[in-house]
């Protein structure tokens, strides 16, 4: 399908300008005019009588003189006036003179239907540039982009990590293969699959594998498309491109982001008159479309707590699958996959990789292998190593390293000892992840330093002791600040603000508070978007805000004060871990642990 060119003012004043040049060239090509010049009527008399001139052609518009000598000029035009005397003078000096014959016919044609011909060829030739759903007679076309069986090359090879989501969809694909199977027992096919997960877990790359081990048409349209500034244009869209699939049946129809247009409807002060209506008229095609068609309607959203509550009952969208974030395993044949066509070292285990790279989904694993692959290019080798993984990692987890920033030995002081402080901390207290690199060199924006932990196993649930142990290294830099320089610097404030928000979810989202209770506070919000996990202030009053303010400033004075008192017992560890950084600027796991042995 050809991409959709907008209309402007342009292509107007192009073909305007187009028409004068046109008309001014067919003018002068018809009745090529010699060398004239206009002069005024008492001129021209004048002239006459001076008998200078030899012939006249008199016009109801125009008089043209031709001089007895020409002078430079071989005519002279001038405007008649009412002179009944005119003749008489001509006969006087013997002129020439003619009435001019005119005829309105062609002069009809070259001054309008002539310039409209040519202006209505080019405005064809422009319609005909700008393509099909580019024009105002077809705004109602969907847009959507359609791969044939031939052009989905995706199967389920390609997609790796999500296996329980891949099993959900084997059963689609065998419909769409062999549907008799199916109908003969009597059973009907879910007429929606809603793809729910993160983003990044590769909800679009699923829904083309299957398009693709089940050799159908393929639509592609985002939920973006459907909405415009004209009310019921979406809604139009939405019935062409059930129109279009029932056509190419069997086929896939693919919504992505489907909370562009299938938002709850009647949330919030003010409403969306044409978002609303591409909606009912999505929830109407859903209900009326036949399944024995073979026509399979999958979206992906990565909001499912917004949508409409019409859009998830069964008959629609009645079966959800979740693309959640990979496992260990599942980071491990993601990485393979990405990997096929990427020549390794002998040194590369992808299972260390996979285990570095906790919480990450497809699209951060795929970035990693690409990051490795163009760092072992600018360095000049031949295979991509172990070395050019970890940098690519810490790349995506601290951002670009900066060796070339200028930092005073005072600040690189402070900040060895910060860095210290936040690994002593973790090293000294049993529920934290071990420490795997420290480095005082500047990295991404506004870090001069970090502590990087790494988990031992995927985790999915953390006890109270476990948070207040977090926070405990969260402030140990701070801490460390402190205990040394009996001082403390902003450094901390990326520490603090992280710290305060999981003592705030303590107290307000997982009762974790001995003063308030097993008491929810908070309204939780986006499932798979990264935010604080709160929404503003919950439904509770003013005296109970501020006992959650208190509650929240103990677990971190308390976490706080935990964090010194380690750091004063060790402040022998905290010298040596601080000298070898400000001579190595970056220690390694195994080292650290000879350090701090």
């Amino acid at each position: 399908m050809r991409p959709r060119t907008k209309f402007s003012i342009t292509y107007i004043i192009f073909v305007i300008v187009m028409m004068m040049l046109i008309q001014f060239f067919i003018v002068g090509l018809f009745f090529p005019s010699p060398q004239t010049k206009y002069i005024p009527y008492s001129t021209f008399k004048q002239l006459v009588r001076e008998d200078k001139i030899k012939s006249v052609v008199i016009g109801q518009d125009i008089i043209k003189a031709v001089p007895k000598k020409s002078e430079g000029f071989k005519i002279f035009l001038t405007t008649p006036v009412k002179d009944p005397e005119l003749i008489k003078e001509l006969d006087k000096y013997k002129v020439e003179y003619t009435g001019a014959y005119e005829n309105p016919w062609l002069k009809g044609i070259f001054s309008w239907v002539l310039p409209l011909a040519v202006f209505f060829f080019i405005w064809a030739l422009l319609f005909r540039k700008i393509g099909p759903g580019a024009g105002v007679m077809t705004f109602g076309k969907s847009g959507a982009k359609l791969y044939a069986e031939t052009d989905v090359k995706v199967t389920f090879e390609d997609v790796a990590g999500v296996d329980e989501a891949k099993e959900e969809l084997k059963e689609i694909i065998e419909f769409l293969k062999a549907p008799q199977r199916f109908q003969q027992l009597g059973g009907k096919l879910p007429k929606g699959v809603l793809l729910v997960g993160p983003p990044g877990t590769g909800k679009t790359l699923l829904a083309r594998a299957v398009a693709g081990e089940a050799k159908v048409p393929f639509f592609y349209i985002s939920g973006s498309s459907f909405v415009e500034m004209f009310v019921g244009v979406g809604a139009a869209r939405v019935r062409d491109l059930f129109t279009q699939a029932m056509e190419k049946a069997p086929c896939i129809v693919f919504i992505d982001e489907l909370d562009a247009i299938g938002r709850a409807r009647g949330l919030g002060p003010s409403t969306n008159d044409e978002r609303e209506q591409t909606l009912n008229q999505l929830l109407v095609e859903m209900d009326g479309f036949d399944t024995r068609k073979g026509v399979i309607i999958m979206a992906a959203t990565n909001r499912p707590e917004i949508l409409d509550p019409a859009l998830l009952r069964p008959g629609r969208f009645d079966r959800h699958i979740l693309v959640d974030r990979p496992d260990i395993r599942g980071r491990e044949e993601i990485l393979k996959v990405h990997t096929r066509k990427v020549k390794l070292s002998k040194d590369v285990d992808l299972k260390v990789i996979a285990g570095r790279t906790a919480g990450f989904v497809g699209a951060d694993l795929a970035n990693v292998v690409n990051e490795a692959a163009l760092l072992a290019a600018r360095k000049g080798k031949k295979e991509v190593g172990m070395e050019e993984f970890e940098e690519a990692i810490d790349r995506m987890l601290t951002g670009l390293e900066k060796k070339n920033k200028v930092i005073s030995e005072k600040e690189r002081k402070i900040v060895a000892y910060h860095e210290s402080g936040h690994t002593i901390v973790a090293e000294t207290l049993p529920t934290t992840e071990r420490v795997h690199r420290v480095s005082i060199i500047p990295r991404g924006i506004g870090a001069l330093g970090y502590t990087l932990q790494l988990p031992t196993e995927d985790r999915y649930l953390m006890t109270r002791k476990e948070l207040l142990d977090k926070l405990c290294v969260l402030l140990g830099g701070r801490a460390a600040e402190e205990v040394i320089f009996n001082e403390v610097s902003t450094g901390a404030q990326n520490d603090l603000q992280r710290a305060t928000d999981i003592a705030r979810k303590m107290v307000i989202n997982y009762g974790m508070s001995k003063t308030l209770g097993p008491i929810t506070f908070g309204k939780e919000q986006g499932a798979f978007l990264k935010s604080n996990g709160f929404s503003g202030r919950g439904e509770y009053s003013e005296k109970t805000a501020i006992e959650i303010d208190e509650e929240v400033k103990n677990i971190v004075k308390q976490t706080y004060e935990k964090a010194k008192n380690i750091l004063e017992e060790k402040k022998d560890k905290l010298h040596r871990l601080s000298s070898a950084l400000l001579e190595k600027e970056v220690i390694e796991s195994e080292e650290l642990r000879e350090i701090l042995k």
